[in-house]
């Protein structure tokens, strides 16, 4: 299994502090979800019918209806690759790309979600730096990306996306992009264009809305593909009671638009947060921040040691850091990251806005 945020229990009992007692942003989740309405009875007692108009709600809030209902993106993610494949192999034989059966080319963005690489692994995929994935599209049959990526938050720009699809699309390739945190910068999104050949949206209700637990995403693609994925995932792959929080949180405009507002401002927090404690460069959107540092470890167990749960990364080492759910969290953070910085200066290793030092744990952080 790969590690993904949201650990809580192992660093309970692996730290000896009570589940009650820590902070946890390690998810990149909004700490403030949507308030999912009373579930009536019946969602509970019948199957899940798919004319409830969750859909409908879905396809005014992501500007096209071509989209499948899918229990978050990784069951889609999962699948894909399966479903992707004999769409591209019709497409290279209908644009004339003549000869003996190759497979496709795969390029990922890298670093990037994992479960992306974990899908495409039969495929011996190129992975890419988001400053070299541009030159990588013209030698490349299918190009999978997180858009802002995850976790260091590179955001790409629309038309150069609209661009690379259709390079992609002229020669029969794919575009697969991976939206996961782009909710709170909606005009950046390419759902919109969705329902064409050779693109690939993924979309989820998990970050944005804070309903991680409901499992319930979309797949925006063209009808032939939705079709093969939903044979592939079967029927009734959302509860009743998740569509019915889905279709009210889709539909609530105005709640989107404090969200927005609300996550924006967090962001800008966060980042000044970390810039003032010594632990920056940081990078991402509004819901989380990624700080590389050659001693994210330490960074991390220091943390840790204070029940504050983040996300550690080894390739390269950085920490991802969510945002905290009220004022105590916000001082708890700043109280952390303040002793660290304090130690460091005190080692004479590094002056603010650097990295952590290797001598950081022998002072305390």
């Amino acid at each position: 299994m790969l590690e993904h945020g949201g650990r809580l229990r192992r660093a309970a009992r692996e730290h000896g502090i009570p589940l009650a007692d820590w902070l946890d942003l390690s998810t990149g989740v909004n700490p403030h979800a949507y308030p999912a309405p009373p579930v009536p009875a019946a969602a509970w007692q019948r199957l899940p019918e798919d004319d409830d108009g969750l859909e409908d709600a879905a396809a005014r809030y992501y500007g096209s209806a071509a989209l499948l209902p899918v229990a978050g993106s990784q069951p889609a993610i999962q699948a894909l690759p399966a479903a992707l494949l004999p769409a591209w192999a019709a497409g290279r034989a209908a644009h004339a790309r003549h000869g003996a059966a190759v497979p496709p080319r795969v390029t990922l963005l890298a670093p990037s979600y994992a479960e992306h690489a974990h899908a495409w692994r039969g495929c011996a995929p190129a992975l890419v730096s988001a400053e070299n994935i541009a030159a990588a599209v013209d030698r490349s049959d299918i190009v999978v990306l997180v858009q802002p990526n995850n976790p260091t938050g590179a955001l790409f720009e629309r038309a150069h996306l609209l661009d690379w699809h259709a390079r992609l699309a002229r020669r029969g390739g794919w575009l697969v992009v991976d939206e996961a945190f782009i909710d709170t910068v909606p005009e950046a999104s390419l759902a919109p264009a969705a329902g064409v050949d050779g693109l690939v949206v993924l979309r989820s209700l998990g970050k944005f809305f804070g309903l991680a637990g409901a499992r319930v995403g979309f797949v925006l693609a063209p009808a032939h593909l939705r079709r093969v994925l939903a044979d592939t995932l079967g029927p009734w792959t959302l509860s009743g009671p998740a569509r019915l929080v889905a279709r009210q949180a889709l539909a609530d405009h105005a709640w989107q638009a404090r969200t927005r507002t609300r996550l924006r401002a967090a962001g800008e927090r966060l980042q000044a947060l970390l810039a003032a404690t010594g632990f920056a460069p940081a990078h991402g959107p509004a819901l989380f921040k990624w700080v590389p540092t050659p001693h994210a470890a330490a960074l991390h167990a220091h943390l840790a040691r204070r029940g504050i749960l983040s996300r550690l990364f080894d390739t390269p080492p950085a920490v991802r850091f969510g945002l905290p759910p009220d004022e105590h969290g916000w001082q708890r953070l700043e109280a952390a990251l303040q002793a660290c910085g304090e130690a460091l200066h005190r080692s004479g290793n590094a002056p603010a806005g650097s990295p952590p030092s290797p001598r950081t744990r022998e002072h305390g952080c």
